[in-house]
């Protein structure tokens, strides 16, 4: 839980990863966030009809109190994660079951601040127009929709409250001897509703 941007993509010129990775890790020095590079250079004869050979292209960054964002391809030259190829990458059929999150990133940015989000989603957009094809972003700060701070801004209050009013209810209504897990959920849903209309 959180807010959050979930987004989804591919390369372009595949023969651009080297330079969008120097690019990026030029920002990453320069903002000193963690960095990762997986490889550098896609597989001379991989187009995007090849299924996945197991191996990461790209790059991803960690600002602090960020989840990583991802620049990271597969060989089919679709954006992907590590924990996604790991479970989702043997998947053969794209139409069916769940071969679609193999291609569906997400970072969470509630706890790196406004100031955070806003310079990932500038870069985002910047290397959308650079390096990327097909890129579309959910933003839940509405900010890449928007490019309005006082959004933002309104956006992170409303998560940073709710957050408040769950930490409430795990710390203020403990589970009653007994009760089941769902019982526990729904009541505890309930005290929420009535805590979240009070504030």
């Amino acid at each position: 839980m959180g807010l959050s941007i979930h987004y989804s993509g591919r390369i372009g010129n595949r023969a651009s990863l080297p330079d969008l990775i120097e690019e990026v890790k030029d920002i990453a020095n320069i903002h000193q966030w963690k960095l990762s590079v997986f490889k550098e250079e896609f597989p001379v004869h991989a187009d995007e009809g090849q299924l996945v050979d197991g191996e990461l292209y790209g790059v991803a960054f960690s600002p602090p109190n960020c989840e990583p964002v991802w620049i990271s391809f597969l060989s089919n030259g679709r954006m992907s994660t590590p924990v996604a190829l790991k479970f989702f990458g043997e998947q053969r059929d794209e139409d069916e079951g769940e071969k679609k999150y193999l291609y569906q990133l997400s970072t969470k940015t509630q706890f790196a601040g406004i100031h955070i989000h806003k310079v990932i989603i500038h870069l985002l957009k910047y290397l959308k127009e650079k390096y990327l094809e097909d890129f579309v972003l959910l933003d839940e700060g509405q900010y890449w929709e928007t490019n309005d701070k006082s959004v933002l801004e309104a956006n992170f209050s409303r998560y940073t409250l709710l957050l408040d009013i769950v930490e409430d209810g795990l710390k203020n209504l403990p589970m009653k001897p007994g009760e089941s897990m769902e019982a526990y959920f729904e009541r505890m849903a309930k005290s929420l509703k009535r805590k979240g209309g009070q504030k």
